[in-house]
């Protein structure tokens, strides 16, 4: 009984979440190239064809970029909604468009998916869980505040990519104008590190063996500030910082709160700078 996850990429300049069992998977958004997407995969040593089927959580152009191609090239079914779909510019094949609704579940396979609303400033945005073989894997990104909706599917989750998008500080002193600021912070805009920690800490199950903080922004986050905060409080859970250069390892998650060495180590990668 278990799942693998890892994030493929994730930060604003693209966002791309793998959920699968051991003969196949979904993608959570699509922010990043098709090519690129097939590249870390291959890294990972993942086939692209265990993908069946692609989740659109709102139309902004970090979680789409990838999806045109992806889709045509591998006769993907697309599920966005359809406010989505129309605010979104997307020219898809309407052979594999689907349609779903909030707490709608959704058959891939052996895998479910059950989306859900979020407060987002975008047209219709969801979060989603990946369920198969009893685990839950929640991606809860691109989040304004912690709705009961998403409080109440975090806590059923076993492993679960959680946006920490910006220290409250950095946003504070830093040169973003005032309008975004406000827009970051407004409660449609996206969880800061403080906000995510409290999710976590009041609302985690016992069972949650894997975190990986997401989406967080270059110029109002530190991989190191955020992972350190996290750790002070993180228990059995493991803390993992999702990058927006490249691919985490593959998590296997298996329901237990022990937790299990990666499946495949990160590949060797040269970089000048996490975010």
């Amino acid at each position: 009984m278990s799942l693998f996850i890892t994030s493929l990429n994730s930060g604003s300049n693209g966002n791309c979440y793998y959920v699968g069992n051991d003969k196949e998977a979904v993608l959570i958004d699509a922010g990043i190239s098709c090519r690129e997407t097939e590249k870390r995969m291959k890294r990972l040593g993942l086939a692209i064809e265990s993908v069946k089927a692609i989740f659109i959580s709102h139309e902004h152009s970090d979680h789409i970029k990838g999806v045109e191609v992806l889709s045509k090239k591998f006769k993907l079914p697309v599920y966005i909604t359809n406010a989505t779909l129309n605010n979104s510019q997307l020219n898809i094949g309407v052979q594999y468009i689907r349609t779903f609704r909030g707490y709608e579940n959704i058959i891939v396979g052996d895998l479910t998916v059950k989306p859900f609303p979020k407060l987002h400033d975008a047209a219709d945005p969801y979060s989603f869980i990946v369920s198969g073989n009893g685990i839950n894997i929640g991606v809860l990104t691109d989040i304004g505040n912690a709705c009961h909706h998403v409080i109440e599917n975090f806590k059923n989750c076993h492993a679960a990519f959680l946006e920490a998008n910006y220290d409250e500080e950095l946003l504070e002193t830093g040169g973003y104008p005032f309008y975004l600021k406000k827009r970051i912070r407004g409660g449609h805009g996206h969880l800061s590190n403080v906000q995510a920690l409290e999710i976590f800490t009041k609302h985690r199950s016992e069972n949650l063996s894997h975190l990986l903080l997401s989406h967080l922004s270059r110029e109002n986050n530190s991989p190191q500030l955020v992972q350190k905060l996290f750790l002070e409080h993180c228990g059995n859970t493991k803390i993992v910082v999702a990058t927006r250069d490249y691919e985490t390892e593959i998590y296997h998650i298996t329901g237990s709160s022990k937790i299990i060495e990666p499946v495949i180590k990160q590949a060797a990668i040269v970089q000048t700078s996490l975010f």
